[in-house]
């Protein structure tokens, strides 16, 4: 059975698309850009700001799936520029702990609404 998580701690969909799907413990995270849910604008500032914000709406759609980043097992991370790697392993680091989530980095060419970072993945729940 499936079950569409929703929260407004994270920004709401854009498209025809939920911000979780629940099936059984699994869930699948859509891809998380840097929207700031209150204003549905992306976040001023640095790469290092917007990496952050994703990361809070990442966090926000796992809380209300009923688990945290630490029960992601999969994290799927697109980069506009991948020169930016390193400072997404920097970031990484202070919201996760090992062992850490299998992960993909991948440039690509553009994102929505212009961001340069947007973040998916899918959640393991250990209890349910």
């Amino acid at each position: 059975m499936r079950e569409v998580i929703s929260t407004d701690k994270a920004p709401q969909a854009i498209g025809t698309y939920s911000q979780a799907i629940r099936i059984d413990r699994t869930v699948y995270l859509s891809g998380q850009i840097a929207l700031i849910p209150e204003t549905m604008e992306i976040k001023e500032g640095d790469i290092s700001e917007r990496i952050h914000q994703v990361f809070k709406n990442l966090t926000a759609v796992c809380e209300a799936s009923g688990g945290n980043l630490q029960d992601i097992a999969k994290l799927n991370i697109f980069l506009t520029d991948l020169s930016h790697f390193a400072t997404v392993n920097e970031i990484m680091a202070l919201y996760f702990e090992q062992p850490y989530p299998a992960r993909a980095a991948v440039g690509v060419k553009e994102l929505p609404k212009g961001t340069d970072v947007e973040m998916d993945g899918v959640m393991v729940l250990s209890a349910y």
